[in-house]
């Protein structure tokens, strides 16, 4: 029998090894339908997407916009400019441009701006990428522009994939050694995490082949934070229950079918719970945020089928040795169990609930008023913490002109009003200068230069009266144009998203407790988190990080995982609580228990899952890192403050109510704060222990007694 129960693990070995074979010819080309342009993240009705559609139909397609800069702190001399206009008509000579360069002289004579655009690359990024670098190689200034900042981005996006991956591995590998203490274990789930990252690339190129979906170097790397993050939570709540298993079943498959058998609802309930909560962003018209929906949650459902499979496959194979050097053997006891921190969290949180919630509830509204410090709009020039070469030029022509447009605003008007949309564009205000460009496919190009510098508020002022002045049909785009548009949209999205993602949870929540209060008060506690860590962000973005603006979809997309991570982890508790009011247990006392039996695991599991959001921080794009900082701090407020202090003292306070309307808020039992206290202490820790190791609490998600904790915090 045990000889068959091992083949049924390495058969489910050599399944996936059929599914990794068939998986790596769609992995590979993942990175080759990535895009990271601006107006890629935009919806198709913005303005500045339908300019970019059209260019790239009129003749020589897309253009590349670049402009070089001759900068000299003491002045330009004859001979400086003698070399740029050297320069300049060789770049000329060997690239056909949309008309000849001419030089613009900044006031104090120390600054050269030649514009080139030319149509030669056309829509094909690796041509963009070649005709910068051979512009670069040929002049001797700065080479910035819409087209050279295209190229440092995608460069940057690129160097993500490495340095992230190798990042993430690293840090999850030290949290496990930490956490298991064997030299042999952690490299098991590390190893299953790493193919279930590579899977989700197969599964999400496959997505966008079928059903078109945005992919970004953004997404791409969300989506590896959460395979690694929320696939290691998965397998420390398996583990931790096998280990547990193992102390009481001879054999290692039974052990493992008994902890699949535990911890499998709850793990599937909140992998399902996040699942949902990621695919709210379908609904989002920001290009960016719909892609990163599917891709999340094919994110965590890769990882929860990894972890749930291939996992206990490889640890049934291994055996009990794979736990050296705390081996659990049959029929041993754990260790005796001394008091925790999240025992005497529950003792406080009994003692004094009310007085504990009022102080964290106010601790988190403090903290949520550091949101209206946040930094105004991330402006393209500030998207890196390095400084790439087109960022270094677009700040030297901030400096040289102070009151002058150096970055075009692009105007596609129907070449039978071209001549209309001309004058009313130069009558605009805030308009420095309007000239015809090409026309093609019924449409004509206007270049329009503003009287203030790319980005401003005075810029931003213009773009709109632009559009208000030439109508419809008459469409404003450009780089200045596209930022526009993503503020505008994400704003948009913030309004329809958030409330969807609310509903979804609750109704879920509702369907899995079975009460109404209980998923009001999990998701009143996550959108606290959410507020308190968006003003820790706004304390220390510009004053510690440096950063000087905000991604629009920071708001968004941070509320969407950190409803969805924080309610998984209050499922957990939930789910253990609900289980001790069905034996019978006062549901004040239920709470302060299932703090105490749940807080080691869920606390190792927030850890981690915080720590690879961590590595987000040190990426070099701002927008990924301002997410991974405020997701990060806020799963640790969730861990810690929230689900251990307010949403224990909350239960403890209304007692059978948090169920209401389920069956269980009309259950007969003691519900008194007293007592409540009382069970938080060493007597009901030992009661809850001696129910573990007879196997009565063999439905919660997360199991018992000291082997279930594997971090003694």
């Amino acid at each position: 029998m045990e000889g068959r129960r091992r083949i049924v693990g390495w058969g489910v070995l050599a399944l996936w090894v059929i599914v990794i074979a068939l998986a790596a010819p769609l992995a590979g080309k993942l990175g080759d339908v990535q895009r990271d342009r601006a107006v890629d993240y935009l919806p198709a009705s913005a303005d500045s997407t339908q300019v970019a559609e059209i260019t790239e139909r009129m003749p020589g397609g897309d253009s590349t916009d670049l402009v070089l800069v001759y900068h000299r702190d003491g002045g330009l001399t004859p001979a400086d400019e003698a070399t740029a206009a050297r320069e300049v008509a060789q770049v000329a000579a060997e690239h056909p441009l949309a008309s000849p360069p001419r030089p613009v002289p900044s006031e104090d004579g120390t600054t050269l701006l030649y514009a080139v655009s030319s149509t030669e690359p056309g829509t094909d990024e690796a041509a963009r990428d070649a005709f910068v670098h051979a512009v670069r190689e040929r002049v001797s200034g700065e080479v910035g522009g819409p087209g050279a900042l295209a190229t440092d981005a995608g460069e940057v996006y690129a160097s993500l994939d490495g340095p992230l991956l190798y990042t993430t591995v690293a840090v999850v590998a030290i949290l496990l050694i930490v956490i298991y203490r064997s030299p042999f274990l952690w490299l098991v789930p590390l190893l299953v995490a790493g193919v279930a990252d590579y899977l989700s690339m197969a599964v999400t190129y496959a997505l966008h082949q079928g059903f078109d979906i945005s992919v970004s170097g953004q997404s791409t790397g969300v989506m590896t934070i959460l395979v690694f993050g929320a696939g290691t939570d998965y397998a420390l709540l398996l583990v931790s229950r096998y280990r547990e298993e193992l102390r009481r079943t001879p054999r290692p498959y039974d052990a493992m079918t008994a902890a699949l058998r535990g911890c499998g609802p709850a793990v599937l309930a909140s992998c399902g719970t996040v699942a949902l909560g990621m695919l709210c962003l379908l609904a989002a018209d920001m290009n960016s945020s719909r892609g990163m929906g599917p891709t999340a949650a094919v994110g965590v459902v890769c990882a929860l089928v990894a972890m749930m499979t291939l996992l206990p496959a490889l640890l049934v194979v291994l055996g009990r040795r794979v736990f050296w050097p705390l081996i659990p053997a049959y029929g041993s006891k754990p260790k005796a169990a001394r008091r925790s921190l999240f025992a005497a969290m529950g003792s406080s949180a009994g003692r004094r609930p009310l007085a504990v919630l009022i102080a964290g509830a106010a601790a988190l509204a403090a903290l949520a008023l550091g949101a209206l410090n946040l930094p105004g709009a991330l402006k393209q020039e500030d998207s890196f913490s390095t400084t790439p070469e087109a960022v270094a030029a677009m700040k030297t022509l901030a400096t040289a002109y102070p009151q002058t447009g150096t970055q075009p605003i692009t105007v596609i008007a129907p070449a039978a009003d071209s001549s209309s949309a001309l004058r009313t564009a130069r009558r605009t205000e805030g308009v420095a200068k309007a000239e015809l460009g090409r026309t093609g496919d019924g449409w004509t190009e206007i270049s329009v230069l503003a009287s203030h510098p790319p980005q401003s508020t005075g810029e931003t002022a213009t773009i709109r009266e632009l559009r208000s002045a030439l109508g419809d049909g008459v469409y404003v785009g450009g780089p200045s144009a596209e930022q526009l548009d993503m503020a505008d949209t994400s704003a948009r999205d913030r309004t329809l998203v958030i409330p969807l993602v609310l509903a979804v949870v609750l109704i879920v929540l509702a369907l899995l407790l079975r009460s109404l209060v209980a998923p009001l008060l999990l998701v009143a506690a996550v959108v606290a988190v959410w507020g308190a860590a968006l003003g820790i962000g706004g304390l220390v973005f510009e004053a510690l990080f440096g950063f000087e603006g905000t991604d629009p979809g920071l708001a968004l997309l941070s509320f969407v995982f950190l409803v969805a991570l924080g309610v998984d982890y209050g499922i957990f508790l939930m789910h253990r609580m609900r289980e001790e009011c069905l034996n019978g247990t006062a549901t004040g006392t239920a709470a302060l228990t299932a703090l105490r039996t749940t807080g080691g695991v869920i606390a190792s599991a927030g850890l981690v899952l915080a720590a690879t959001f961590a590595v987000l921080v040190n990426m070099p794009m701002v927008q990924l890192a301002e997410l991974g900082f405020v997701i990060a701090i806020g799963v640790l407020l969730d861990t810690f403050l929230v689900r251990t202090y307010l949403v224990t003292s909350a239960s403890v306070l209304l007692g059978r109510t948090v169920w209401w309307p389920g069956p269980l808020a009309k259950q007969d039992g003691a519900e008194s704060v007293a007592g409540a206290g009382a069970a938080s202490g060493d007597g009901a820790g030992a009661g809850v222990e001696s129910r573990s190791e007879s196997g009565s609490a063999s439905e919660s998600g997360t199991g018992s007694g000291s082997e279930s904790t594997p971090v003694r915090v």
